[in-house]
């Protein structure tokens, strides 16, 4: 069965982005870029909903370097409003429902998935059960004023077993964990594993 992981970056209070700040809060170093190249080389297949693949398919289109690793993986987007054919190369759209596919891809190949970005497919994704692993990357920032892209919203109440954890350029941290969704607080009678 086919592992499947949440990848997200964020700022300290959970934003994917902020206005006006630069790409990677402008804090992007040595040691998280060889820390993209290293985890570059593993195969995956790259899940994503329609805004995140527009969004990334654009950076793809202005011949960014650091794209063309992305681009040659195998890339599968949710959407019902993208249309086929699809200008990012080695992109599959899914028009239906994107749970019960994943479903059907974590049962029919070993190959590991990953979200990119994409949180309300990643939010669909952790109810459903099929989430193992949730990796972040947490910038050193607070977006309060100019944050955009809240990532946990809608979340439901989710345990959070630490699997790894790791400092890069001292100040970025990257923090690995599997999830286990609650039906309400632990400690509580409400407090059990839900729909997993």
């Amino acid at each position: 069965m086919a592992d499947l992981m949440i990848d997200y970056i964020t700022s300290l209070d959970g934003f994917g982005s902020a206005e006006g700040w630069p790409g990677l809060w402008g804090m992007g170093g040595p040691d998280y870029f060889a820390f993209l190249a290293e985890d570059g080389r593993e195969e995956y297949t790259t899940l994503l909903g329609a805004t995140t693949y527009r969004l990334f398919a654009g950076f793809a289109e202005t011949g960014e370097e650091e794209m063309a690793e992305v681009t040659a993986r195998p890339k599968v987007v949710f959407s019902s409003t993208l249309r086929e054919p699809l200008a990012w190369a080695n992109t599959t759209l899914v028009a239906g429902d994107a749970v019960e596919a994943v479903r059907e891809m974590k049962q029919g190949d070993d190959t590991p998935l990953r979200t990119i970005g994409s949180p309300s497919l990643a939010r669909a994704l952790l109810v459903a059960g099929l989430v193992d692993r949730v990796r972040v990357v947490v910038f050193p920032v607070v977006n309060g004023a100019t944050g955009g892209d809240r990532l946990y919203d809608g979340w439901p109440d989710v345990r959070l077993e630490l699997l790894h954890s790791r400092t890069l350029d001292g100040a970025l941290t990257l923090l690995e964990f599997a999830p286990t969704v609650l039906d309400g607080p632990p400690g509580t009678a409400a407090g059990s594993v839900g729909g997993v």
